[in-house]
Parts: C-alpha cells; structure tokens; sequence
C-alpha cells in the first residue's frame, strides 16, 4: 500500500491505465487510443464563446465529417472565429484521455485552432506562445476537466508518450498537440 499523496495517487493513475489497456488499446495514425471499435466521441465545451458539443465524430470504422465539422467549429479561433480542420489524431488523445478517467464531463477547451494573427499578438503579451505553435495547424488543445486535477491529466498524457504535452499549474490547464514527443 503506498502511502498517501502523491504516491497514491500514481497508483490511481497507474491502475487507470492499466484497466483501460485490459480493456483494449488500438493504433490510429501511429496513437495509441482506447479501443471502441462501435464509436469514439467527446464532449468539449469551449470557455470563451461558451459554447458545448457533445459528438459521436468516430462511428462503425471511420470518423464522421458533419460531426468533425462541427468540433471544427466549437475549437475554432474564437478572436477571429477562424475555422481550421482539427487533427482526428488530437480527437482520438483526448477520446482516450476521456475514457481513461471514465468521465462523462466535458473538457472545458481554453484554446484550440488559433490563426497566426492570434498566435502572433498572444506572443507579444508573453513568451510561454510559440511561434510554430501547433494550435495554427489545429493540432493542439489547452483544456482542463472540471473535477479532475490538471497535474493527473498532464501525467495520463504523458504515459500516452505521443505528442507534446505541456502542464501549466498556475493558469491549472494542460497542452496537447500531436508534434513530436515532449513535455514541459
């Protein structure tokens, strides 16, 4: 038995990982996602236009494009309202980090898809925006799920080992793009 804190803690998300590996673990696109072979689907709720979809976006094999239509939308740049495609494979790490938790709560997105006019005066006001950012290529996500800590998400993504994940404790959100492997 660990003791409590921290060490229990990882045990918790040990043991979740597991469960979900047990429970079947599949290849998209070179990502590992949990396996439901009938549907893959989110629930996103966008902080800023405060706007929420619920989506079945993967169903009987192949990912659906009015429902990928519409995340595009909800995860669009919400200064411009830009609408870029979003990468599937980001949807399958975020359908897996879901089922990882079992939750049925939405991610509360605080940025999704940004355009380079976006990204460009976000970097001017401070350094954390990268300059190639993966949010202009709609292959990244900030998000947080209420009642879940961000540190337990970033370490769920983390153990996926695919993309850059990125834990930002004061503004409590976590990065997720599908770019090369990398943690900050």
């Amino acid at each position: 038995m660990s003791p409590p804190g921290r060490f229990a803690r990882r045990d918790f998300l040990r043991n979740t990982l597991r469960a979900s590996c047990a429970a079947g673990m599949a290849s998209v696109g070179g990502y590992s996602v949990a396996a439901r072979p009938e549907s893959r689907s989110l629930s996103l709720y966008a902080l800023h236009t405060l706007e929420r979809i619920d989506s079945q976006y993967w169903v009987g094999g192949s990912y659906q494009p009015t429902e990928l239509a519409r995340i595009n939308r909800v995860l669009r740049d919400h200064r411009t309202h830009d609408i870029c495609a979003i990468d599937v494979r980001l949807l399958d790490l975020l359908h897996a980090i879901q089922q990882a938790f079992n939750c049925d709560v939405p991610f509360h997105v605080i940025s999704g898809y940004r355009c380079a006019a976006t990204n460009a005066m976000l970097r001017r006001s401070t350094a954390r925006v990268a300059s190639k950012s993966y949010h202009m290529l709609g292959r990244a996500v900030d998000f947080r799920i209420p009642g879940v800590a961000s540190s337990d998400l970033r370490d769920v993504a983390v153990h996926l080992g695919v993309g850059g994940v990125g834990f930002y404790q004061k503004s409590d959100f976590v990065h997720l793009d599908t770019g090369p492997v990398r943690r900050w």
